[in-house]
């Protein structure tokens, strides 16, 4: 790796493309996150440019004054050459046995009624027998994997076909997803998740670009036809990695 100070291969210089990243995502200008983080605009300037490398504590003070999400921390930590400092455990850990009872005993409650929890790509990670119940009535859908609500509305083998209010609801599914690109600019998965969305037959062109307007949520009912299933769908998905029902 190069040691010029102008170099794109720098780590102050990589760092400081990032985090000019996450400040124009947030929308903030150079002097208030410099006032949010304790440190001047000169110096904030010369670590966005490569100019300067910053100190550790300067590393998490920023990501705290942007609010980046901590998993997404540890990649501006990589960029600027430490150690990354926040664990991803994931939910069938032995370690996180407590919490795998706890959710399974929410889930659980639930029943009749469907429950579910996903990841932050809206991947299932557990579902009860109210959910696995409801996608019976859909067998079409075990031919996409993996199980993803988010994609199910998309895929033409998915629910799809039985969603009776399609275009409202997946057009407000798919701001959504835009928002979580923009205001996580260096998740690349969640980026190929919207262009994989996005690369369905007969999503329109329209919804490639992110409308900052129009946020209103859904609203509606679902229901069983006389002729078969038919969903009319109430509310689009919670945020990426929450727990919803």
């Amino acid at each position: 790796m190069s040691s010029a100070a102008g170099s794109d291969t720098t780590p102050g210089s990589y760092f400081g493309a990032l985090l000019r990243q996450w400040r124009v995502a947030r929308r903030i200008s150079q002097l208030t996150l410099a006032l949010n983080a304790d440190t001047s605009t000169r110096h904030l300037s010369c670590v966005e440019t490569g100019r300067a490398q910053p100190s550790l504590e300067m590393v998490l003070r920023l990501a705290e004054a942007l609010e980046v999400p901590l998993r997404e921390r540890n990649t501006l930590l990589l960029a600027a050459g430490y150690a990354p400092r926040y664990r991803h455990t994931s939910l069938d850990a032995p370690e996180m046995e407590a919490a795998r009872q706890a959710v399974d005993l929410l889930l659980r409650q639930m029943e009749p009624y469907p429950g579910i929890v996903v990841d932050r790509y809206w991947n299932t990670l557990r579902m009860n027998s109210g959910t696995k119940h409801f996608f019976g009535r859909f067998p079409i859908c075990d031919s996409v994997k993996p199980h993803n609500g988010v994609r199910f509305v998309f895929h033409p083998k998915g629910l799809r076909p039985f969603i009776e209010n399609w275009e409202s609801v997946a057009a407000r599914i798919i701001q959504r997803v835009h928002r979580e690109v923009a205001a996580n600019p260096s998740d690349q998965m969640m980026k190929c998740f919207l262009d994989e969305l996005l690369s369905y037959p007969a999503v329109p062109s329209r919804w490639r670009v992110l409308d900052l307007v129009d946020s209103p949520p859904p609203s509606g009912q679902s229901g069983i036809g006389a002729e078969g299933p038919n969903i009319t769908v109430v509310n689009d998905p919670p945020p990426s990695g929450s727990m919803d029902e």
